[in-house]
């Protein structure tokens, strides 16, 4: 409607005011009801045309949506195991720190492992301190062992000594008995420094390996016991958690609730464009939003990012061949958003819908010196007729609440 009225008042409105005073035409006269086409025929078909150009420039070069949302991603609150709950320590909404405990599963299982770990390291500690005592207590048979098998050895030497000297003084069934003693002595030494080898291995290699394993046993049914804890991971906001003890939490059919972290929904605002308006839509550019959440405001707002892709287009591979005819409704272009100014969404619920306008800016080209003068002026045009989706907007602001509250029956 402001675009007709713009555009009549270079066309019909002129060309009234030619066949008025010009060819002296009056209405109710000459320029009746039936003959308004005929005699304004002109300014009626050059208004019309100017109209259809005006808008279609308005739209394409600054372009508007009504899709327009605060998104933000909630954390899901799942356990890593499937568990029977044993303790609830938030409310329906309450909001949480990072690291607080939201609920608690029954950890009776878990507890017994971790306890049977540490005493499995207690066990280990107690070997260690009896192969000790074992290295200690071989160390005194090689001792013992080493004096009985001097004592042989000193009693052969004698008896071959004696016997070297008056050969038959000394029977050679007494020489024969004691090299065997002597023999068998040297397996008891040998036998007994295997023992302490075999202890000595033990407390360095296999005890401590088998603590090593203990210990990792410990970690694990402590890091088990601390999932049965679900936490917090960012500061937010818990809503909607009706869960209580006594509930069966599975996290591969559902979660136990959501966490809203702290500050989402809060710092952008993502917004679906036309598709043709792709080649328009740059990083940088003004726009201007107003929520309903937010009435009556104008948060100004810089385009920051555009998404190159348009999310109707995806398909996720299967055994089915893709169908182009399943994509009824074109899809979008997703821009993101951020206020101008800090704090430009403070008052602006997350979630909520808002309308988006963004406005060409082609200063740079103007001023660059190869810009002819004919480019020049219809850039100027282009950045002025702007103004046209700016005073829509804001009536659109001031008939928001209007519309919502009054006019949609609610």
């Amino acid at each position: 409607m402001l675009e007709l009225i713009l555009c009549s008042l270079l066309t019909v409105f002129p060309d009234y005011l030619y066949r008025r005073y010009a060819q002296g035409k009056r209405i109710g006269k000459e320029i009746t009801l039936f003959s308004v086409w005929y005699e304004l025929r002109w300014g009626i078909t050059a208004c019309v045309l100017l109209t259809v150009a005006l808008i279609t420039v308005i739209f394409y070069f600054h372009p508007s949506t009504t899709s327009a949302t605060l998104y933000y991603r909630t954390v899901p609150l799942v356990p890593e195991t499937i568990g029977r709950v044993a303790d609830v320590n938030v409310d329906f909404s309450a909001p949480v720190k990072k690291g607080d405990v939201i609920f608690k599963l029954d950890s009776s299982k878990q507890e017994a492992a971790l306890q049977t770990a540490q005493r499995k390291i207690a066990e280990v500690d107690a070997a260690m301190i009896a192969a000790q005592a074992d290295v200690q207590k071989a160390d005194a048979q090689i001792q013992e062992a080493k004096s009985s098998l001097q004592q042989a050895t000193d009693e052969l030497e004698v008896k071959r000594e004696l016997q070297k000297r008056n050969p038959g003084i000394v029977p050679q069934r007494d020489i024969e008995k004691l090299e065997v003693i002597q023999t068998g002595r040297q397996g008891s030494l040998d036998a007994v420094m295997a023992s302490k080898q075999s202890a000595v291995i033990r407390i360095t290699s296999l005890l401590p390996a088998e603590k090593a394993s203990a210990e990792a046993a410990l970690a694990e049914a402590q890091v088990d016991l601390n999932k049965t804890s679900i936490r917090a991971g960012v500061d937010g906001r818990v809503e909607q958690f009706f869960l209580r003890p006594g509930d069966v939490v599975n996290p591969m059919i559902r979660s136990a609730g959501v966490l809203i972290p702290e500050g989402a929904g809060q710092r952008s605002l993502q917004a679906g464009f036309g598709q043709i308006e792709a080649q328009v839509m740059k990083v940088g550019m003004v726009a201007e939003a107003t929520c309903i959440s937010k009435p009556w405001v104008v948060i100004p707002m810089v385009v920051t990012s555009v998404q190159n892709f348009i999310a109707a287009g995806q398909f996720r591979g299967g055994e089915q061949l893709l169908e182009a005819q399943q994509t009824q409704r074109p899809g979008s272009i997703l821009v993101f958003m951020e206020p101008i100014y800090k704090g430009g969404l403070d008052g602006v619920t997350p979630g909520s819908s808002c309308i988006a306008n963004a406005y060409t800016s082609n200063h740079d080209v103007i001023s660059a010196k190869g810009t002819s003068t004919g480019q020049r002026i219809w850039l100027h045009a282009v950045d002025a007729v702007g103004i046209v989706h700016a005073m829509l907007l804001r009536i659109q602001a001031l008939l928001l609440p209007v519309k919502t509250l009054v006019l949609s029956g609610h």
